[in-house]
């Protein structure tokens, strides 16, 4: 059976991409969950994954050309009935219109199984990306051998223009994806603060025999009450979308990650309530290496159920989000700081964290989401169960 293979959406604020390199070529396979091709969007470089089991027939678009969300970029050939996607990787969204597919796809036939860009190192691929320079630039210097970071460098243009591109470029996507937000989702907003003692006295007896690659950070344990909240309470995790809820019945917790660029990401920590915290801390840190190298995986832009951010690093006591489209809700951290609290007839000095909860009134309302906001804090105060 064959189908296309469309470009998926990335978040709600990407329209189009520029294809950057093949990873597979006609005539070869490839599998369920495995990246087929690189494109670039304002967030950086995203490996787009395969949603089957297929032999690549042929591509439709050459490296270096910008395409629209929906436009076909290969021809595969699949054995028997496409699987359904599973909850990591979400469905593609529809084709564009005809037009624009034909102006985008007809510069040039497919490149050969052997391209230029095979010949560019990883890490050189990377700095031509944060230097905005299309792979293509390289193309004939590669004909000799391997292209290093060294060599990206000499090409380079002055790096304030590009670096000032870039960041602009992201500041927009994301003004147009919040404003969006603000627009059509009517947000409520709570916040609560927390007795974060037992969830740092607990951390640091755990963290204490361990090597330091090894131990658990805060935001972690947090993520974890986070996601562990979302699954047993209803309303706060998955998506709306043509003018209904969507639960899920997985927890894919977005964690907003700032980029050197400027600007915030937000992909998944996969199936976030079922891990231990020792494999979600390795999960996170894989995650936050892969945004600041600006190379990331399509499934964690799709697949966020509910979102966590933090500006707790930054001082801020107190932050109030704003919900990213077609989710229906997102948590905020703030600084854990040495505050009075009541305990007993004592005031102490304790370590208090506040959380916050912006909301989706369409879904929910204030009381359940008061309900979801102190589930999160009975299990901080238990963290050995987490």
């Amino acid at each position: 059976m064959q189908v296309e293979f469309h470009l998926p959406s990335l978040g709600a604020d990407m329209e189009s991409a520029t294809l950057t390199e093949w990873l597979k070529n006609p005539g070869e396979r490839v599998r369920h969950g495995e990246p087929l091709a690189t494109v670039e969007t304002t967030k950086g470089l995203i490996d787009i994954e395969a949603y089957d089991d297929a032999q690549v027939l042929e591509h439709l678009v050459q490296p270096g050309t910008k395409v629209p969300v929906g436009a076909p970029l290969a021809r595969l050939e699949i054995s028997g009935a496409p699987q359904a996607p599973s909850p990591s990787v979400p469905s593609q969204p529809p084709a564009a219109p005809a037009a624009p597919v034909a102006a985008a796809t007809t510069a040039a036939p497919a490149p050969s199984p052997k391209t230029a860009h095979a010949r560019i190192s990883p890490a050189a691929r990377r700095r031509a990306h944060e230097l905005g320079m299309p792979l293509e630039t390289f193309a004939r210097s590669a004909a000799g051998g391997i292209i290093h970071v060294a060599d990206v460098e000499k090409l380079a243009p002055p790096a304030t223009s590009a670096q000032g591109d870039a960041r602009a470029a992201m500041r927009a996507s994301i003004g147009m994806a919040m404003a969006r937000s603000k627009r059509e989702i009517p947000h409520y907003y709570l916040s609560h603060a927390v007795d974060f003692g037992p969830a740092r006295d607990w951390l640091i007896g755990h963290n204490a025999p361990l090597a330091v690659k090894d131990r658990l950070i805060e935001a972690v344990l947090i993520t974890k009450a986070v996601a562990l909240a979302a699954a047993r309470i209803e309303g706060f995790n998955g998506y709306f979308r043509d003018g209904r809820f969507e639960s899920s019945s997985a927890v894919h917790a977005g964690a907003a990650i700032a980029v050197r660029s400027g600007g915030l990401v937000a992909p998944a920590l996969l199936d976030a309530n079922q891990k231990d915290l020792p494999t979600l801390m390795r999960d996170f840190s894989a995650l936050v290496m892969r945004v600041r190298a600006g190379h990331m995986r399509s499934g964690e832009f799709t697949a966020a159920t509910i979102t966590v951010t933090s500006l707790g690093a930054d001082g801020v006591d107190v932050l109030f989000p704003i919900i990213n489209p077609p989710q229906v809700a997102i948590v905020g951290a703030g600084a854990i700081r040495e505050q009075p609290w009541v305990q007993g007839s004592q005031c102490v000095a304790r370590p208090v964290l506040t959380l916050s909860l912006g909301a989706d009134h369409r879904v929910t309302d204030g009381r359940l989401g008061a309900r979801f906001l102190r589930a999160i804090a009975e299990l901080l105060a238990h963290p050995e169960l987490l």
